[in-house]
């Protein structure tokens, strides 16, 4: 510890009061999380618990009896954790998968109140949309004061293309304003074409006349959820992932008294004894609802929604955009996320699935409505898309009523007669208010249940991260460990004030500076750090770590699958891992990458498209190919690409070499033939892909052989 101290002040990093740095090195903990923590009400909830490993939880699963038992990892499941937790029940959450593995992880990233639920409770004075409304702008204001590192207000243009809707649609943003009242994040405008073309230089100029901003919140959803399960493990709780609920155990009565349980990582399987169940499955809640009764009618209607991620050049940094009327009546939102730029969602009648995957008429679709908003000098290209993903939203018939064939427009509620309590439906913006009326349900019919605090305590309740948190945190975190200022900003609103533990993870680089944090890929500011933390965090699976504790498989599928053996070698440390399991993670990400984040899509569609390469271009680039087969076997080795980047001055490793080889290796034969890096330059071409190694690595090559030829000409004398 002292010498990481040592090379850190020697590499230029400032060291700030030394009280800071003497509680560190005595404790291990940054000193803003050993104040007395409190909610926003100033009730005084003690210090919290550090977390326990996997292990213990499981351990705790096996010998402990619980009040209440959560089935579900996602933002409800972990939402309903903090409220009975904190209510002093003792309280236990499964999930099958990982923490947001399903759609909490998957959505359009926005805390919103619903523009569109508004115009409907006005047009059609339903005061049921109105309340809806109201309680998701209350929510939004909470997330936002209690999770500050993980969200931010985002302004949202709606652009005007017709003169009477100016007044239409700024009566409704403004109401939408009203509504929220306090709680409003900041007051909508109008803008002129001008200013609505100066801050969003990438709209289509004819035929604008103006446009509205109004503001909703923005989140990191996979880390907000993950930082809800964590705020009930430091609270007390005990939760697992990658762990099922096989099927319920009843009493004599027929009353619900516990689970069956199996591990997923091991196989082993035990009953837990629970005196209450709590459903949230999200779009399994049939399932778990027919566990307990064979013959209840399913209540599940599942809808797949579909987004992209883009370069971040297609959006403003700091301004998003609303399409209001696409082509099939849903909105489309189009909104910078993470430095890049996030589009959807589509909306279509799907099965209930673990692995929703995107398809091509669903990418094209949100391509085309983008087109429609962008000017003509943006050319919105197909191979742009780093990254596609499906998510199911569960929309649910409630139970309650008679008629189950109607929809329900907001989340439902159900205790069925041997107690089980269901919560289905909703938004990720109000699973607080959700799990508050779900934990209310379940103590109203579960007599058993005796809270220490009879009434909700989340409302205000500070969440993971954030008690020590402040927007200029990451200067400390610059100046005391010496990281480089962008990766310092990403730990800040990953981690909030854990990112003091983050950083204590970090190897030194050997550079003067950035001091501490090796990337594991160029492009994005992940250091090897947060694989070490991640494993803290309840990550046990590559999968895990490359989609909810790291964002990158939803932000580029190609930067995820460079950086997996990076990744998996130090979990492998991390978890004593052996080569067999290393093997198997690697699969496992990649046919997750392949399948779920769309990279098994963007290469189909390169490769279904035509040659339309000219006879000189297609001369040109035999003759690249030629220079690549250095002995004419007929195709491209690994050997030929290692010999190119080795003339190209590049030092790359195995694992690279074997990526940039898959990327242009169609037939998955270990070999680059000729038709396949036409077929490539062919993408090129049409946009289809946006870049390549292979064939930047053939360009060079290229250059370098005739390099090498006009000095062995000038060396023989025949250039003078």
């Amino acid at each position: 510890m002292a010498s990481k101290l040592y090379n850190i002040i020697v590499g230029g990093a400032s060291v700030s009061a030394g009280a800071y740095f003497t509680t560190w090195l005595l404790t291990g903990e940054n000193p803003t999380q050993l104040q007395t923590v409190q909610a926003e009400a100033g009730k005084k909830t003690g210090r919290l618990r550090t977390l326990p490993p996997r292990s213990t939880q499981i351990q705790s699963l096996n010998s402990e009896e619980f009040d209440v038992l959560i089935i579900g990892g996602g933002a409800t499941g972990a939402g309903c954790a903090i409220d009975s937790v904190t209510r002093g029940l003792k309280t236990a959450l499964v999930e099958l998968d990982d923490f947001a593995s399903g759609t909490s992880s998957r959505s359009t990233k926005l805390i919103h109140g619903g523009v569109r639920y508004l115009q409907k409770a006005i047009l059609n004075l339903d005061l049921e949309q109105y309340k809806m409304v109201k309680e998701a702008l209350h929510e939004r204001a909470t997330m936002l004061r209690t999770a500050p590192h993980l969200t931010h207000a985002i302004p949202i243009m709606l652009p005007v293309y017709e003169w009477w809707k100016v007044p239409y649609y700024w009566i409704g943003i403004k109401a939408y304003d009203l509504v929220a009242g306090s709680k409003t994040v900041k007051s909508s405008y109008y803008l002129t074409k001008n200013e609505a073309l100066e801050i969003f230089p990438m709209l289509k100029k004819d035929k604008l006349v103006g446009a509205i901003v109004y503001h909703d919140g923005q989140q990191d959803d996979a880390r907000m959820c993950l930082a809800l399960a964590l705020t009930a493990t430091r609270y007390g709780a005990t939760v697992a992932n990658h762990v099922k609920a096989v099927h319920i155990i009843k009493d004599d009565n027929g009353k619900i008294c516990g689970a069956h349980l199996r591990d997923e990582l091991t196989g082993k399987e035990w009953d837990v004894k629970a005196k209450c169940i709590i459903n949230a499955a999200g779009p399994f809640t049939d399932s778990v609802r027919k566990m307990d009764d064979d013959n209840v009618k399913e209540i599940c209607t599942p809808s797949k929604g579909v987004h992209i991620v883009l370069p971040g050049y297609y959006s403003p940094e700091q301004m998003g955009l609303l399409d209001p009327e696409t082509s099939d009546g849903r909105v489309i939102f189009f909104l910078p996320w993470q430095k890049h730029t996030l589009s959807g969602t589509t909306d279509s009648p799907c099965a209930v699935t673990y692995n929703p995957t995107p398809t091509e008429d669903e990418i094209s679709f949100i391509l085309n409505e983008i087109k429609n908003y962008l000017n003509s000098d943006v050319e919105v290209r197909r191979g742009d898309v780093l990254s596609a993903w499906g998510g199911i939203r569960p929309l649910v018939s409630d139970p309650n009523k008679g008629d189950t064939q109607s929809l329900a427009r907001n989340h439902i509620v159900h205790v069925s007669k041997s107690n089980l309590v269901t919560i289905a439906g909703g938004k990720w913006t109000t699973y607080r208010a959700m799990a508050q009326e779900t934990i209310d349900a379940a103590i109203k019919a579960v007599p058993e249940l005796k809270p220490t605090k009879p009434e909700c305590q989340t409302d205000g309740l500070q969440l993971e991260g954030a008690h020590g948190w402040t927007p200029t945190m990451y200067i400390r975190l610059v100046q005391d460990f010496g990281l480089e200022c962008e990766v310092a900003q990403h730990l800040a609103t990953s981690y909030g004030d854990r990112a003091f533990a983050v950083a204590k993870l970090a190897n030194l680089t050997g550079k003067r500076w950035p001091v501490i944090g090796n990337k594991i890929h160029p492009e994005f500011p992940y250091i090897d750090a947060e694989i070490r933390y991640g494993v803290r965090e309840y990550a046990v699976t590559a999968v895990d770590m490359i989609a909810r504790r790291l964002r990158l498989a939803f932000l580029n599928v190609q930067a995820a699958q460079e950086a997996l053996p990076t990744i998996v070698n130090i979990m492998a440390e991390e978890l004593n891992w052996n080569e067999d399991e290393k093997q198997k993670q690697l699969k496992m990400a990649n046919n997750f990458l392949a399948t779920e984040m769309g990279m098994s899509v963007n290469r189909a569609s390169r490769d279904k498209i035509p040659i339309t390469l000219s006879q000189e271009e297609v001369k040109m680039y035999v003759k690249r190919f030629q220079i690549l087969d250095h002995d004419h076997k007929g195709y491209v080795s690994i050997n030929d690409i290692r010999r190119s980047m080795k003339n190209a001055g590049e030092n790359v490793t195995g694992d690279e070499l074997h990526e940039i080889l898959k990327e242009i290796d169609t037939n998955m034969n270990g070999q680059v033939e000729l038709d396949e890096y036409l077929q490539m330059m062919s993408a090129l071409k049409s946009g289809h892909i946006s870049h390549s190694r292979f064939a930047r690595m053939a360009e060079l090559e290229e250059f370098h052989n005739k390099t090498q030829s006009k000095i062995s000409v000038e060396r023989s004398g025949g250039g003078f």
